[in-house]
């Protein structure tokens, strides 16, 4: 097998710290992440190791599942599970990179924009839409979420 991404090496140096500190939340949430992680590396046809991007990937769903559910907690009155979910995320929120301002993202809509529209020899619209998020997407890099992503391109197309 080929070498672990860095931040792979950086979740398991920290459950280690965690674990020596009596950490449990942060230790549950980081044995957590590293499943998560191992459970995508075998996801598929066969066994594969995770670039940075995809382990980024992983922890961006795993955040965003733990949001999702802390609206649903607090919404049916469990403020103590919708505590523990955010915690969580906060902790899974440490490894991702800062996300993009909305000011930032309307850079890289008008980036993507500008990319297509060089390719085409036209300005793209919204037919092109898909080809303008794919743009897009590979600029941000992991650091917005497809939907406000998706909404700066709308907008800016």
């Amino acid at each position: 097998m080929a070498e672990n991404s860095d931040i792979e090496k950086r979740l398991r140096a920290d459950l280690t710290t965690s674990m020596k500190a009596k950490d449990a939340l942060r230790t549950a949430t980081l044995r957590m992440l590293l499943s998560a992680i191992g459970a995508e590396k075998v996801a598929g046809k066969e066994a594969r190791e995770l670039t940075d991007d995809d382990v980024l990937r992983v922890l961006a769903k795993e955040s965003k599942k733990r949001g999702e559910s802390a609206e649903i907690y607090t919404q049916n009155g469990r403020g103590e599970l919708a505590a523990t979910e955010r915690a969580e995320a906060q902790i899974i929120d440490e490894y991702l990179p800062t996300p993009l301002t909305d000011a930032e993202l309307a850079d890289v809509a008008d980036t993507a924009i500008a990319q297509v529209a060089e390719e085409l020899g036209e300005r793209p619209g919204m037919r092109q839409m898909g080809q303008v998020m794919r743009a897009a997407t590979a600029i941000a890099a992991g650091k917005a979420d497809g939907s406000r992503l998706s909404a700066a391109v709308r907008a800016r197309l």
